[in-house]
């Protein structure tokens, strides 16, 4: 009904383009606006203000000739001011866009190596934007934002990224635990050293109770003490066997006459032992002596 009346409506964020017989009369301003279509007047068409969206692919090359697919993200819009060049200029947006990031990427990329078209891609998204807006300044259309949204190599190129990058953690991991196995064997060694540290002087402060008991106790020899140290050991490791509710039985000949026999045991078994010793540092010594001679 309105049409037949001559009047048209313009939406919100939208303008609209009059002509009169062909020709270029007027930019409609959003409302309510008269088009007497039978004195030659109609709408060319409607022109959108809103800010778009535009993705973009290009696939180009860098400098180290890794093939890569940059995907950058055009935000733009008509000029209200200028909606007769936005609409009249250019038939395809779109495409003029795309052609002005081609060439802008091709030639900024192929300059970096591929880390580095990572890490400034920034300034590459400021070089498309940059170049864009003198471009389509002139067409009417104001470049609100570009933004390079995603790199992607060649799928080898990441696979082989990917197995430099869980090498390199590999490494450093190996070389954590060594140094923890470092750490440990260090800590093992000095607990081992103070122990025989400690075993030492626990010898010889039981050689000065050993020779004191002697002196303080007429009638009494050096044998005779030891032999009650180890009776008083054996009788205490009885006690931690039988009060250990984890313990296997153990079946060892047990009296007065095998504590004695106990103690005789481990006397000739220290006797040999040094008997040993003795005997092998006399070998090296005597062989030490033929080289030398």
């Amino acid at each position: 009904m309105g049409q037949v009346l001559g009047c048209v409506q313009v939406d919100q964020a939208t303008v609209a383009v009059r002509e009169n017989f062909g020709k270029f009369d007027d930019v409609l301003e959003p409302g309510c606006h008269c088009v007497p279509w039978c004195l030659g007047c109609q709408i060319a068409g409607r022109l959108s203000l809103r800010v778009q969206q535009l993705n973009v692919r290009c696939e180009t090359k860098a400098k180290d000739n890794v093939f890569v697919t940059v995907v950058a993200s055009i935000q733009y819009r008509a000029l209200a001011g200028k909606a007769q060049d936005a609409f009249y200029t250019l038939s395809n947006t779109g495409a003029q866009i795309q052609a002005y990031v081609f060439d802008v990427i091709r030639a900024s990329v192929p300059k970096l190596e591929l880390d580095a078209v990572f890490e400034q891609k920034n300034e590459i998204a400021k070089a498309v934007g940059d170049e864009l807006e003198k471009a389509m300044s002139h067409y009417g259309y104001e470049i609100v934002r570009t933004l390079i949204i995603d790199i992607e190599p060649d799928e080898h190129v990441k696979k082989a990224m990917n197995d430099i990058n869980a090498a390199a953690r590999l490494r450093v991991a190996a070389n954590e635990k060594a140094e923890a196995e470092k750490i440990l064997q260090i800590k093992r060694a000095e607990g081992d050293a103070e122990s025989k540290y400690l075993a030492g002087l626990g010898s010889l402060r039981l050689r000065d109770s050993v020779l004191g008991f002697s002196i303080n106790v007429p009638g009494t020899t050096s044998k005779d003490v030891m032999d009650m140290v180890l009776v008083t050991q054996y009788f205490d490791a009885m006690n931690e066997i039988g009060a250990s509710s984890k313990s296997s039985s153990v079946f060892i000949p047990h009296g007065p006459g095998a504590v004695g026999d106990n103690a005789t045991q481990i006397r000739d078994g220290l006797f040999f032992r040094s008997a040993q010793l003795s005997l092998v540092d006399a070998r090296r010594n005597t062989e030490l002596y033929n080289v030398n001679q």
